[in-house]
């Protein structure tokens, strides 16, 4: 394919019926006397007329890029931050994992994903975002998050998850992956059992059916590799005439509920049964898979996260839950590239990777 034309070049895409016209105006091989060229060139081009219309000449070259910043234009600028100095690791990615360190998944993991929906009354925006720790050592992203839809029209919901990889674990990115995909899966399978179970407000049957999907989404891993992951799974009816949703956790991190301005936590309760402070993870250190039903109104808003940024939520300091419920509690839905800017709001100490997704539902 050629290149593009630049000024001043003969020009041959301009054709008529007598034969080519090149950029300057007359040809010579046109076998005309002396005496008419030289007429012909003092009168100029002939005059475009409704007969013989002038011909139209596309450029073929770009116009020069202006660098400058449009005025007018804002920009976000680096991420914002709580308290009165900013954490000590830059707000940016820095190194990144290299391919030569033999694991192809981390190599190709980015540093961010950015995601959402829109379904009837229901709108979702989701972020994961690598860590400024792992950003300064070169390590990737071991959060994982999906959105999408599961089961038939009849028993149709949204399914939100986040998994948190252990740093413990050698292969966590990996497991934490799999993992969510896996149950997604398997919760397909059993998407209208699930339905069945949530309009008959029946938490134990949700508890056997998480325990089952999960159970056979952990078999789905390959034996023998380290992976350590937490997992949260939301289940939203499509059909906004049921107002319950479904909660499955399993170790840290999970959902909040904006009410009225106010960030509550609204996670299963665990049973005690652990001896020490380990979080539990999959797919070993866990006793069972928790299930929660709760239930929510339109203006209200679910917020389903990994500890990266559900335990500055909970901090002492409350400047932080109040930066959230000031930009997530409005009535208009953020952009997909407002949500990220929002959703990496930094506070010194917390440095972990942040897995976010936030459902908003409109009234009639």
């Amino acid at each position: 394919m050629s290149g593009p034309m630049h000024r001043g070049e003969a020009r041959d895409d301009v054709t008529g019926s007598g034969g080519t016209t090149h950029g300057h105006g007359l040809d010579e091989d046109l076998g005309l006397p002396d005496g008419i060229l030289h007429d012909m060139r003092m009168r100029g081009p002939a005059p475009a007329s409704a007969e013989h219309p002038a011909p139209q000449v596309r450029e073929h070259f770009m116009p020069p890029v202006s660098l400058s910043k449009p005025e007018g234009t804002p920009l976000r600028g680096e991420p914002a931050h709580v308290g009165r100095r900013p954490p000590s690791y830059p707000p940016h990615p820095l190194r990144c994992p290299s391919v030569r360190d033999g694991d192809e998944f981390a190599a190709f993991t980015p540093a961010v994903l950015l995601d959402g929906a829109q379904v009837g009354r229901l709108a979702v925006r989701a972020t994961s975002v690598r860590g400024d720790s792992h950003n300064w050592e070169g390590t990737c992203r071991q959060d994982a998050m999906v959105v999408s839809r599961i089961g038939p029209p009849e028993a149709e919901f949204l399914l939100l998850a986040i998994a948190d990889g252990v740093g413990s674990a050698k292969r966590s990115h990996t497991g934490s992956h799999l993992v969510i995909r896996q149950t997604a899966l398997r919760l397909d399978q059993e998407a209208e059992s699930i339905h069945a179970a949530l309009t008959a407000q029946e938490e134990g049957r949700l508890c056997g059916i998480a325990n089952k999907a999960v159970a056979r989404a952990v078999s789905d891993l390959r034996i023998g590799q380290e992976h350590a992951t937490t997992l949260h799974v939301l289940l939203v009816p499509t059909d906004t005439r049921i107002r319950g949703r479904v909660l499955f956790s399993v170790g840290d991190g999970g959902l909040f509920v904006l009410r009225e301005g106010r960030w509550e936590q609204d996670n299963p309760v665990g049973d005690g049964s652990l001896l020490d402070t380990r979080t539990e993870a999959l797919p070993h250190a866990y006793s069972t898979v928790k299930a929660h039903l709760l239930r929510t109104e339109p203006g209200e808003v679910l917020l389903l996260g990994t500890d990266g940024i559900t335990n500055p939520l909970t901090q002492k300091d409350p400047e932080f839950a109040q930066r959230l419920a000031n930009m997530w509690g409005r009535p208009e839905v953020p952009s997909l590239s407002d949500f990220l800017w929002q959703a990496q709001t930094r506070a010194k100490s917390y440095d972990d990777d942040r897995t976010v997704i936030c459902v908003w539902e409109r009234s009639e």
